[in-house]
């Protein structure tokens, strides 16, 4: 990726999955357009572009059924990479969704002996992620769903997910690794209906957990907006409960199937307003990129999209910026009064009673003059697309 502008660096926290740049691009249509990536190969060239982290599901890095002499040589040779690019390991994450094993789940499996291998296979990759460092692991609950009312017992699947995710956080502190669990919400596909379908689901089920202070939530740009959500917002939540423990950015044209576009190359005045709130919160996680490069690239194509998920972010962060320092945005916003939002409703103390003797809160109070009078949104807004734009 050439031209000017701001140019990625660790300080960023840029990281990437394997099964990203590593996509074959195969398709339920056609087979791969590409040849497998060796995971080294993409630590060094990620490394190069500028990026920070890489991250895996266990079976990217080792593929599933490897003997045992044969996974030690991989993740010698893929910790020798690490240390020869300084790249780190942030996030791991277990695949409990391709092999045919998994086809009714993992931890919500009906079959109790595949919960109980799914268990078992995440442990020994949390032991991995342990000793490369990570911080955060992710559960994704690709398969953990149905697309038959009668074939699912949900509450009985839910109390399985709490048991199994109860049981790996206990496993984590008994081994002292300081791991954080992040729980990644999607509403559908691959199952008809996955658990835990949005940030607001995963929340709610996340408060009923015994080591609930130690998990948090992993949400992803396209999976919110396949439920035709708004992404900002549901981040904003996440934010709000001190639950972000990750992010996954990539771009997304609404309520479609699952796009994985490049971040910024779909909804972008909504990647705008995700970057714009993550750098005023100051969020300083890493900004972990799970796209697919498109079937129709090389790997050209395919080191020039990574390259331009980081460049995307910078630039918004940039307009995103300028926006906020625009002495005329600043004038927009009070007039909106966005900052009164801060100040609680009822003074320090105030009681029912004294809310009630309050006759400018009620009786004085002119509810058709302040109907009357208008917000300045549609402003606000227009300015903050010019700052996108360019044009201010």
């Amino acid at each position: 990726m050439t031209g000017d502008g701001p140019k990625p660096s660790p300080s960023d926290k840029f990281s990437f999955g394997l099964w990203t740049v590593g996509w074959t691009a195969n398709d339920p249509f056609g087979p791969p357009t590409r040849p497998p990536l060796d995971p080294v190969e993409s630590v060094h060239k990620l490394a190069e572009l500028g990026a920070w982290g890489v991250t895996f599901h266990d079976d990217d890095l080792i593929p599933f059924g490897t003997e045992a002499a044969e996974r030690d040589r991989l993740i010698a040779r893929f910790k020798a990479a690490l240390e020869e690019t300084g790249l780190v390991v942030p996030m791991v994450t277990t695949n409990l969704f391709s092999h045919p094993v998994f086809k009714d789940g993992g931890f919500t499996s009906n079959d109790r002996g595949v919960r109980r291998f799914a268990l078992r296979k995440v442990m020994r990759n949390i032991d991995l992620a342990a000793e490369l460092g990570a911080q955060t692991y992710v559960f994704w609950g690709g398969r953990e769903g149905a697309e038959y009312h009668a074939a699912k017992d949900i509450g009985a699947a839910l109390e399985r997910y709490r048991e199994g995710l109860d049981f790996l956080a206990g496993y984590v502190i008994e081994k002292g690794y300081g791991l954080r669990f992040a729980v990644e919400p999607k509403p559908n596909e691959p199952r008809g209906d996955i658990l835990l379908p949005t940030v607001g689901h995963a929340l709610a089920f996340i408060s009923t957990l015994e080591h609930h202070e130690m998990v948090g939530v992993n949400p992803e740009v396209g999976h919110e907006q396949m439920s035709n959500l708004n992404f900002a917002h549901a981040v904003a939540q996440a934010l709000w409960h001190g639950k972000l423990f990750h992010i996954d950015l990539n771009g997304q044209f609404s309520a479609k199937f699952d796009q994985d576009l490049v971040f910024g190359h779909g909804n972008l005045i909504e990647a705008f307003s995700l970057v714009d709130l993550l750098e005023t919160h100051e969020y300083a996680g890493p900004r972990h990129f799970d796209y697919k490069p498109s079937r129709t690239e090389d790997f050209d194509g395919v080191w020039a999209s990574a390259a331009a998920n980081m460049r995307t972010y910078l630039l918004l962060k940039e307009r995103a910026a300028a926006f906020r320092a625009d002495p005329e945005v600043q004038e927009a916003l009070a007039a909106a009064k966005v900052g009164d939002l801060l100040q609680p409703t009822l003074n320090p103390g105030e009681t029912h009673a004294d809310l009630l003797a309050d006759k400018s809160a009620f009786e004085d109070f002119d509810p058709d003059a302040t109907g009357a009078r208008g917000y300045g949104f549609v402003r606000l807004n227009q300015l903050a697309l010019e700052h996108l734009l360019g044009a201010r």
